[in-house]
């Protein structure tokens, strides 16, 4: 089963970080958190958590080389929003070389909260692209690229899945799962968390 990187940086938002972490484990995804700020990740409201692995130049230039020789086992990478997080991810050139490299190895990227308009947005990345952020954040991307901005609380553009924020990081996650197992394995998770418009 193909792996989700989640990344983890000190500030991130607890419920847009975690959502997608156990709802994409519950489909019997393969997901690592990656701490971009250490080992233990403080995020915005002091809870700390333990990243699998430690974001590190030789964990990113063994990932590269990985990918560049066929043998990449990842279907895509998880950017949860925050303030303090979102920025901390943008300034890691780390960062920016892995979600890079699994645009072009054909994975998904999602964003959501202040990370599309932070993280997404300052590497460039949305250029032509249907997006969505936290209410206002649109405003911290260049003007090109809010002609694509919408209010919808989930949006997906071919390999680019966002969201508004940690009231919608269920949806996010839904959509997520959606993307890679298809509408079925999104109905099962819904069925069994009882999200709202289940059937259960």
């Amino acid at each position: 089963m193909k792996k989700v990187i989640v990344f983890l940086a000190e500030g991130y938002e607890e419920v847009e970080a975690l959502t997608p972490v156990d709802y994409l484990r519950r489909a019997g995804f393969n997901v690592l958190v990656l701490g971009v700020t250490g080992k233990n990740v403080k995020s915005a409201r002091n809870i700390t958590i333990e990243a699998d692995e430690i974001l590190t130049e030789d964990w990113t230039e063994t990932f590269i080389r990985e990918c560049s020789a066929q043998n990449n086992d990842v279907a895509g990478v998880v950017i949860p929003g925050g303030l303090k997080g979102s920025k901390n991810i943008a300034g890691s050139v780390l960062c920016e070389k892995i979600v890079r490299q699994v645009l072009v190895s054909g994975g998904f990227v999602g964003a959501i909260c202040a990370a599309p308009a932070l993280v997404l947005g300052s590497w460039g990345l949305l250029k032509g692209k249907k997006f969505t952020c936290y209410p206002g954040m649109e405003n911290e991307v260049k003007e090109e690229y809010r002609t694509l901005f919408s209010v919808d609380r989930v949006v997906r553009d071919g390999q680019y899945i966002t969201s508004r924020g940690a009231g919608c990081a269920e949806e996010f996650s839904f959509e997520i799962i959606r993307y890679m197992g298809g509408e079925d394995m999104a109905q099962h998770i819904r069925e069994q968390v009882v999200a709202r418009g289940s059937n259960s």
